[in-house]
């Protein structure tokens, strides 16, 4: 049985002042960082907890879009091979929307329209926000900002990638109800596409019309 919660507690009554870092401490810097951190924090039936340690994985923050063309009804995936998934699902190539890493000084907008000229070939007509979440906030401190693009598809195809960075990509032409399909059947697996997807799924009618 869980304890009384005191009288007129919201959600997320408590911030950043209810956290108190002891320590921290870098133990890898490679392509990624680990920082080791050692705090407390106030309990919800009052008090403070004993000291946790607890250790982070930063990987920057991200942007992901799904490239709609709303004339044909169709979407643009990507496949490519995800180290991950290598180690976590049958196969390691994954369908997903275009997504990059943010670089020091670039804004999220500006990743987007990046990402889907080298990923799929793609110009983005129009870029609308659908929202912002943390991808595994008991680990990770990367954020992702997703998007739906507004994109001519007519020619998206072909093999796309920035070979220096290792890249090898496919690019699909898909209808927006066999995506759909593919989250059903679970041969999307990645959080970003499912949202996306999902997002576009609530939101069609407005695209669909205008």
């Amino acid at each position: 049985m869980g304890q009384n919660v005191p009288q007129n507690m919201h959600p997320n009554q408590f911030g950043g002042d209810d956290v108190e870092i002891e320590h921290s401490d870098v133990v890898y810097n490679g392509y990624f960082k680990m920082v080791k951190y050692r705090f407390r924090h106030r309990l919800f039936a009052g008090g403070w907890s004993e000291t946790i340690e607890r250790e982070l994985f930063e990987r920057g923050h991200a942007v992901a879009m799904l490239p709609y063309d709303p004339v044909t009804d169709k979407v643009v995936l990507v496949e490519q091979i995800r180290i991950g998934a290598m180690a976590a699902s049958p196969s390691p190539w994954q369908l997903e929307i275009v997504a990059g890493i943010i670089d020091k000084d670039e804004t999220p907008d500006a990743v987007a329209v990046r990402e889907a000229e080298e990923e799929a070939g793609l110009s983005v007509n129009e870029l609308v926000p659908m929202t912002s979440y943390l991808s595994s906030s008991g680990g990770c401190s990367e954020r992702i900002h997703l998007y739906l693009g507004i994109v001519d598809a007519s020619d998206a195809e072909g093999i796309h990638g920035l070979p220096e960075e290792g890249e090898d990509i496919l690019v699909h032409l898909v209808p927006r109800t066999t995506a759909m399909q593919w989250v059903e059947e679970g041969k999307i697996e990645n959080a970003a596409s499912i949202i996306a997807l999902q997002w576009l799924a609530l939101n069609l009618k407005k695209w669909r019309e205008d």
